[in-house]
């Protein structure tokens, strides 16, 4: 019997106890495990099962599946291993005491739903709604913004203290301009233009770096989140 906990920004969401030799995960309702982000495909990845071991097998995926932060095609697994897939994390148990336990004479998956999920998946299909309704990538206004949501709807926006930047952001010692968001074929990025350390993502300061839907940008005092306007 394997156990595998599945986080979505850091919490627990689901937990699933398994006896079956397959798991599917992916995007849509018919996968074993759906995990409900833009940043997964409809049919991302496989977990195998055999008599000697656990294989997650990523099946092509436009953003790759990866285990301990490496990327994988496919690969054995350990216990407490983290398969990482979109904003998800699934840590990986072979035997869990109390699960065999709970789940004594069980046959199938049994799947625990929390609350802090649900609304988790609520919080993206709203941010999906809003993607369809504007028809394309969106910046949503955090903290220290004037809008709540910015429709990117050319190939560069810039952002910066002055007047006539398309996104102005607020706090000490930003440039004018100090940064911009392109779009590179498929793909946006975020340029720094300014003075180092006051353009992030995630809370890492970059120069120059692909944004993937959900990235938190800071920009000074002002933080937007980028939402993604296709589905990979």
């Amino acid at each position: 019997m394997a156990e595998i906990v599945v986080k979505y920004d850091n919490k627990v969401v689901e937990r699933i106890v398994t006896e079956k030799r397959r798991l599917s995960i992916g995007r849509t309702n018919e996968n074993d495990i759906v995990l409900e982000n833009r940043g997964v495909s409809r049919k991302h990845a496989m977990i195998e099962f055999n008599d000697k071991a656990a294989i997650v097998i990523d099946n092509e995926s436009l953003n790759g599946t990866f285990v301990n932060s490496r990327k994988v095609s496919e690969e054995v697994l350990r216990d407490d291993d983290i398969i990482t897939i979109g904003k998800y994390q699934l840590i990986y148990n072979s035997q869990n005491s109390s699960s065999t336990d709970d789940a004594a004479g069980f046959d199938g998956t049994m799947v625990l739903n929390t609350k802090a999920h649900r609304k988790l998946v609520e919080k993206d299909r709203k941010e999906r709604k809003l993607v369809e309704r504007y028809g394309g990538s969106l910046l949503l206004g955090g903290e220290n913004t004037d809008f709540s949501e910015y429709r990117i709807d050319r190939d560069v926006i810039t952002i910066g203290k002055a007047k006539f930047v398309h996104v102005r952001a607020k706090g000490f010692w930003l440039s004018g301009i100090q940064a911009k968001i392109v779009k590179e074929n498929d793909y946006y990025k975020l340029v720094n233009l300014g003075r180092k350390g006051k353009t992030m993502i995630n809370g890492e300061p970059i120069d120059n770096q692909e944004l993937k839907n959900g990235d938190l940008i800071s920009v000074g005092k002002s933080t937007y989140k980028f939402v993604e306007g296709k589905n990979r």
